[in-house]
């Protein structure tokens, strides 16, 4: 405890604060009162927000001036959120075909990139500004202290990381950094079967409060350890991210561990869309953050429970603005209200939302994020999927976009052996197209051993 309170009032202030000159602790401090809103008054602001947004992409951002030109629409025409759900919704393809008319003018040449591989399989590039950042980290904190993930609390990550180690100067940096975080990361990519044991020690050993992991691996971690009949360190909460969590899992979890379990939801390109809070009723929106729509159509309706698409809208964000934007994913809207008093709404799940982990030969898991991040560095591809049938071959299908070659194949079976084996053969498929799920859902991985 008392190192939480000296990083949380002393060292993290000096260094995000002083040191790197941003402004997330301002933002996190705006964020921790908005939350205790009226639901009335959230949507108020909200559509204040929605509505400057507007005028700003009309005036700045190419791609919306042409794109509700073509369609009849001017800003003026959006009056209310009923008016705002009839606009055209961003794609991926969309993004990829567009991406220097989405960038606004005052941020050309000024913006931050990042690379998605997509949980869904469709790549893409975007840009955000320092603000955005900031604001996104100050929500990502609020989101995990509802767990009681607070910053510098004591924590363990069962998370992704590059399989190939880099520079020694570069790992220096990350553990440097890390321990200042009171923090520890285990590397979800390298975890197998016959690692399990040591996976275990180093928890033990390290005795975190919260551990924050991909579903996928502390779901085996706690089968193992039910399993060897193997008592761990028991934390206060673990988190859960990258996949949707279903009740079974949360009870495997939760039985291993001796502690709650609880959900979050987030996408690379916004990150933190909702989690749940201490009474685990459904995951909070961050509604005062982003613009979030499950865009359901009357066929998936299920009394009250409205499953659809999840449509993005990130609200502070000038630099590229994602308006209505398709991240891929399918969730169940909450209309209820939370017992915790927040005025966040709810999701009550997120549907659509698996990667399924794939075995090496020699018995390592390989988590569907692992492609993910593989994917990353390797160009010319519109969409992809990892099918696995035989222990010791995988299936890459591709859609390829001009530029895929011989070459590229190559630095598929290059990037995915790395982390398979020489024994896993790696076949490359070139086709047109890669089905959807029947709820819509492009899934990277598919294990059907």
């Amino acid at each position: 405890m008392g190192y939480e309170h000296l990083f949380r009032g002393v060292l993290f202030p000096l260094y995000e604060t002083v040191l790197r000159r941003r402004g997330t602790l301002a933002w996190f401090r705006d964020y921790q009162a908005s939350q205790w809103r009226s639901r009335d008054e959230l949507a108020a602001i909200r559509w204040h927000k929605l509505d400057k947004l507007l005028q700003y992409c009309w005036q700045e951002v190419p791609y919306y001036r042409r794109r509700w030109q073509a369609l009849g629409i001017e800003p003026g025409d959006i009056r209310d959120e009923a008016d705002f759900a009839k606009l055209p919704v961003l794609t991926k393809d969309d993004i990829r075909a567009n991406q220097d008319d989405l960038v606004a003018a005052p941020w050309k040449g000024r913006l931050t990139w990042k690379a998605t591989g997509g949980s869904t399989g469709t790549p893409l590039r975007f840009g955000y500004t320092h603000e955005s950042y900031e604001r996104r980290i100050a929500v990502m904190w609020r989101g995990y202290e509802w767990a009681g993930a607070r910053m510098g609390r004591r924590t363990l990550y069962l998370w992704g990381a590059p399989v190939v180690s880099s520079n020694s100067a570069h790992d220096i940096k990350d553990r440097i950094y890390h321990a200042a975080f009171n923090r520890k990361v285990l590397n979800a990519f390298l975890m197998s079967e016959a690692r399990m044991a040591e996976y275990a020690d180093v928890i033990d050993a390290f005795r975190p409060e919260i551990i924050v992991s991909y579903v996928a691996p502390i779901l085996r971690m706690a089968e193992w350890l039910t399993a060897t009949r193997r008592t761990p360190h028991k934390p206060v909460a673990i988190l859960s991210a990258a996949e949707a969590l279903s009740d079974s899992q949360r009870e495997t979890i939760e039985r291993a561990f001796g502690c709650p379990v609880y959900n979050t939801y987030g996408c690379r390109e916004v990150m933190l869309i909702a989690a749940q809070c201490e009474r685990r009723e459904g995951l909070h929106l961050s509604a005062d953050h982003l613009h979030v729509e499950v865009h359901a159509p009357k066929s998936t309706l299920r009394g009250d429970a409205a499953i659809g698409e999840v449509l993005l809208t990130d609200l502070h964000n000038e630099g590229m603005p994602l308006i209505r934007y398709a991240n891929g994913d399918m969730a169940t809207a909450d209309p209820g209200a939370c017992a915790c008093g927040r005025g966040l709404p709810l999701l009550a799940r997120v549907d659509g939302r698996k990667l399924d982990t794939l075995r090496s030969p020699d018995g390592r898991l390989m988590p569907g994020e692992y492609f993910v991040y593989a994917f990353l560095s390797i160009p010319y591809i519109r969409r992809y999927q990892v099918v696995q049938r035989e222990p010791t071959a995988i299936d890459v299908y591709v859609v390829p976009e001009q530029g895929f070659d011989t070459a590229t194949e190559a630095l598929i079976r290059t990037s995915l052996g790395g982390v398979a084996g020489p024994r896993m053969e790696v076949r490359c498929h070139r086709v047109d197209d890669i089905p959807a799920t029947t709820s819509g859902k492009f899934r990277v991985t598919i294990c059907e051993l």
